[in-house]
């Protein structure tokens, strides 16, 4: 019994470190994305926002993200209205964007 355990904290373990030191398809763009000021608002319970999290893949773990159920107040100050909303310097995206369409916004490659 504890052997059967062991095999499968050890297997377990082996495939959280692959999944936290791999990269991403898109962590270019989404470090960019960052790097740049830009800003995604949204909520768990959003399917947009999750369609939106799901196109970035792993990746997205390098957004700066903005939960609105927990930051109530700061989506408030931001003005946001709906989600997913995207805040790019100057720029504001209502609902789920291309990526393409991001990375044009801020200056990054897709």
């Amino acid at each position: 019994m504890k052997k059967a355990l062991l095999s499968v904290l050890v297997v377990f373990g082996a495939y959280f470190l692959y999944e936290a030191f791999t990269p991403g398809q898109h962590d270019a763009l989404a470090s960019c994305l960052t790097e740049k000021g830009a800003v995604m608002y949204g909520t768990d319970w959003c399917p947009h926002c999750q369609n939106q999290k799901r196109a970035f893949g792993k990746s997205f773990r390098l957004i700066d993200y903005v939960n609105c159920d927990i930051e109530r107040a700061a989506c408030e100050a931001a003005g946001v209205r709906g989600y997913p909303t995207w805040v790019i310097g100057e720029k504001r995206f209502e609902g789920e964007q291309p990526l393409q369409v991001l990375a044009s916004a801020a200056g990054c490659r897709p």
